[in-house]
């Protein structure tokens, strides 16, 4: 691997120094480091503070804070920036000002995430800023996301006396409202953090992201707002939660993560940042530092959000608030283990589009197979229904696991094995009714945070992909490459079979084990050969094999 390769993104962080260290540029630096990344300051503020107290805030000159932003971009691009503690609204004004100079110099710049955690006051109640309402309108247009928690969300809007009390009298609906000004204020991304929202926050703590349009995301995951729900971690130590979270967030997206990733990523560091704690002073301790979150417990559940009311597929939004929907869809998932279990291991799956070939196939043995034909391929309905019904007949003649991509009324009616679908398809699917029917279920991911929508509904599969550039399907999402494959199947093995998917052939299957995913889908690499059978058992080999780099290393060096 090339130097260049092994260098670690460049991750600015414009805070205030916390002298106690739990929080603001100390608690920057330790996450960005920790999360693989490299960490440069520029100080908006130097603070006097321990676990108890701020004893003194005093913010540095205009100058400085010029010279130090000017040295960096001379020398230190960056791969993204956080933004924290700005001390008053001429700092905000230059900042503003600097932002916009940087984004205009070249395209490239226009792409760097910015992310922007509000902070006016301490963890201990102390106020930070000189004044508390601060005007954040000159970073319209200039950010990507800004992650206040209720206080903060609250005066952002136009609540500027918002307080504690206030917040408790709080509903879901306030804050979905708030965020949306948010958002339509400042033309940005808003996650309006819901620990200190109100009392409806329980034994869990609610956050809702609150998206526009999101390059490399699902169009069905534009323009959408979500409740992103965990387990309320009973600890004391939360001092410097929002500067981890913001910085976990901007260390995700410099390592090439979209944004609904970083979010949830970030949210499981916290997670168990806060498990991990440890109390230092008199006073609340800091986060722990927990390197890359691999359990998938640790990660939020995810509800779509369309304001006063929640609609859709009662499974696709897992749990959702208990307003939301009736008792009777409320169980459909949460009294079961999910959908049926596959029978035998994938290994190599081989994707076709007929059954001519999907039968010479399993006549090679071919244990696991998918037909995907889809109706643009000028096949009438119910040509298509013949063929789908022939490759249910062909899976039980030959013990062979077939499923059927996308067409679920017709796999439904036969009673196929299993059925494979896209998260758009998820939407409009029964899944109650091919759930209860016994037939196993695969699903297409192509990042963390469409992982996690699967992962809510307890599949027989979860698919990785597209793992590199392919032809078979135009896809919203870049090619995913090797290192976050391992990053997902490391997530996913606990918990379901995984199956890499997208431009897969013999040159790349021996990279594509070592990851440690379950097993691989190949398409071209069987239905454009000469001879798909004899294709077919080649990769079978080849992947049965025992590579000579079994091991896939994914630690921060390698991002």
């Amino acid at each position: 691997m090339s130097q260049q390769e092994h260098k670690k993104p460049i991750i600015w962080t414009i805070a205030g120094s916390d002298s106690g260290g739990g929080a603001g540029i100390q608690t920057d630096i330790a996450t960005i480091n920790d999360l693989g990344g490299f960490a440069c300051s520029v100080i908006t503020t130097i603070t006097a503070q321990n676990s108890v107290e701020v004893k003194l805030v005093e913010p540095v000159s205009e100058e400085m804070l010029s010279a130090q932003l000017a040295a960096l971009s001379e020398d230190l691009k960056p791969a993204a920036i956080k933004i924290g503690l700005i001390a008053n609204q001429q700092q905000l004004n230059l900042i503003a000002e600097w932002l916009m100079v940087f984004r205009n110099q070249n395209l490239a710049n226009k792409v760097i995430p910015v992310i922007v955690d509000p902070v006016m006051v301490a963890s201990c109640g102390d106020g930070l800023n000189q004044v508390s309402d601060l005007d954040f309108s000159p970073f319209k247009g200039l950010i990507t996301l800004i992650t206040p928690n209720a206080q903060e969300l609250f005066r952002l809007g136009s609540d500027k006396q918002f307080n504690d009390q206030l917040a408790q009298q709080k509903t879901k609906q306030d804050v979905y409202e708030a965020a949306v000004i948010v958002n339509q204020q400042l033309k940005s991304h808003v996650i309006a953090k819901g620990g200190d929202a109100g009392q409806w926050q329980g034994e869990t703590a609610s956050d809702l992201f609150v998206c526009q349009q999101v390059n490399g995301v699902s169009e069905s995951h534009q323009y959408q707002s979500f409740w992103l729900t965990s387990q309320r971690i009973n600890t004391q130590n939360n001092h410097g939660s929002g500067c981890t979270l913001s910085s976990a967030i901007a260390s995700f997206m410099a390592h090439g993560y979209v944004l609904h990733d970083a979010i949830v990523m970030a949210k499981a560091y916290v997670s168990k940042g806060l498990i991990e704690s440890t109390q230092h002073g008199k006073g609340s301790g800091p986060l722990a530092k927990t390197a890359w979150p691999e359990d998938i417990s640790l990660y939020p559940n995810i509800s779509t959000y369309y304001g006063s009311n929640i609609a859709g597929n009662s499974l696709v939004n897992g749990a959702l608030p208990e307003d939301s929907f009736t008792k009777e869809t409320n169980s459909s998932l949460s009294e079961t283990s999910g959908f049926a279990r596959l029978e035998q291991a994938i290994g190599v799956y081989p994707v076709v589009n007929d059954v001519d070939m999907l039968e010479s196939l399993l006549k090679a043995d071919c244990t696991t197979i998918q037909l995907r034909v889809k109706q643009s391929d000028d096949l009438p309905l119910d040509q298509i229904e013949q063929q789908i019904q022939q490759a249910i007949t062909l899976g039980r003649d030959y013990n062979a696991q077939v499923f059927i991509n996308d067409h679920w009324q017709l796999a439904l009616k036969h009673g196929a094995f299993g059925i494979h679908l896209g998260q758009e398809d998820v939407e409009v699917a029964d899944l109650v009714a091919i759930r209860d029917a016994g037939i196993a279920i695969g699903l297409s991911s192509h990042s963390i945070f469409e992982i996690l929508l699967a992962h809510q509904l307890k599949p027989s599969y979860i698919a990785l992909g597209h793992i590199f550039p392919t032809t078979t399907k135009v896809m919203p999402s870049k090619p995913q490459g090797l290192l976050k494959l391992a990053r997902y199947a490391a997530l996913l093995q606990p918990v379901y079979p995984t199956v890499a998917i997208g431009g897969i052939d013999e040159q790349v299957l021996d990279a594509i084990k070592a990851t440690k995913v379950s097993s691989v889908a190949v398409v071209r690499a069987v239905t454009e050969s000469n001879c798909p059978t004899t294709a077919f058992k080649r990769l079978v080999n080849q992947w049965q094999h025992d590579s000579a780099d079994s091991s896939f290393q994914i630690g921060p060096s390698y991002e």
